[in-house]
């Protein structure tokens, strides 16, 4: 009897040493633990007109945090977003989701909005993907780009987004399906140390760079395996969306013959201010009443990464 219960030890060692390296040599161990955090500080932001002005551009324009966490017309034409609702969040209607995907109501209504937490809540949740909650964030929410935002740059969208109106909307929780909730947890990633604006540059590609990051287009338009990006295809488009009016696969934006090679400076300006390729009017999943607020500089360093894409 004292033998079999020596061998039964010795299994439930073995047993937990193999999976011990299982889950090491695969998932790792933050889907067990929780998403990597870094602890919250006690910091605030100085509101200035400035900062509420920069922050507006950003979110409203550059890094379109208003377009997924506002509420939209989605069967109307262009999916306009519904006035007064500005930064109230939304259930995303997207299809292929691994569940229920929601953008929270970011406006400062203190019940369900973001009226009581931190600056720093606010901060870690837009470039490292925990939540105020604790929570790993589905990287739809791109975070994994907003890690280049610079210092000023968060400080001014969190700055921005106390400045709109608190708008008292109930939505539900977000709902990711096993295991991918669990697995979400391996992408946030702790910022430690200072962030610098990477757009003080005379290098027209490495700025245009920058701004095609913290703007997401390679979300769209560079082909995806499990969340991937495939290496080799970036802007090569073949994303396929549908949100209620068909399907529609994202453009090749590289000079490639199946891409855009005839597009000049003065046309993609034109495209991406009034949402038409001449007289040909791009798809509403296209979020040009985003992108048409960007100003022509930041816009032509978009050109300039394209280029050479």
């Amino acid at each position: 009897m004292r033998r079999f219960g020596k061998w039964l030890l010795i299994g439930v060692v073995v047993l937990a040493c193999v999976f011990a390296i299982a889950v090491t040599l695969t998932i790792g161990w933050r889907p067990l633990l929780g998403p990597k955090g870094r602890p919250l500080t006690s910091r605030t932001f100085e509101r200035t007109p400035q900062r509420v002005e920069r922050g507006r551009y950003i979110a409203a324009a550059l890094s379109g945090c208003l377009y997924c966490h506002s509420h939209h017309e989605w069967a109307a034409p262009g999916h306009p977003i519904v006035a007064g609702t500005e930064g109230s969040g939304e259930i995303l209607p997207f299809s292929g989701l691994p569940g229920r995907v929601v953008a929270p109501n970011l406006t400062p209504d203190p019940e369900t909005g973001a009226g009581n937490w931190t600056d720093d809540q606010l901060a870690r949740a837009i470039r490292e993907g925990v939540g105020h909650d604790g929570r790993a964030l589905f990287p739809m929410m791109p975070y994994t780009h907003y890690r280049e935002m610079s210092d000023e740059d968060v400080a001014s969208v969190v700055v921005y987004l106390r400045s709109l109106p608190a708008v008292r909307r109930e939505l539900p929780k977000t709902e990711i399906v096993f295991p991918v909730k669990y697995l979400i947890r391996n992408v946030p990633e702790p910022i430690t140390s200072p962030v610098s604006d990477n757009t003080n540059t005379n290098d027209a590609v490495k700025r245009g760079a920058h701004l095609v990051n913290l703007a997401g287009c390679s979300d769209c338009h560079t082909p995806q395996v499990q969340g991937k990006s495939l290496p080799g295809l970036e802007f090569a488009g073949g994303g396929v969306f549908s949100v209620g009016d068909g399907n529609v696969a994202s453009a090749n934006l590289t000079p490639d013959p199946t891409g855009i090679p005839y597009y000049d400076e003065a046309l993609f300006l034109q495209v991406m201010h009034t949402g038409y390729v001449k007289a040909r009017a791009l798809n509403a999943i296209m979020p040009v009443s985003v992108y048409k607020n960007l100003t022509d500089k930041r816009l032509e360093g978009h050109v300039c990464l394209l280029a050479n894409a």
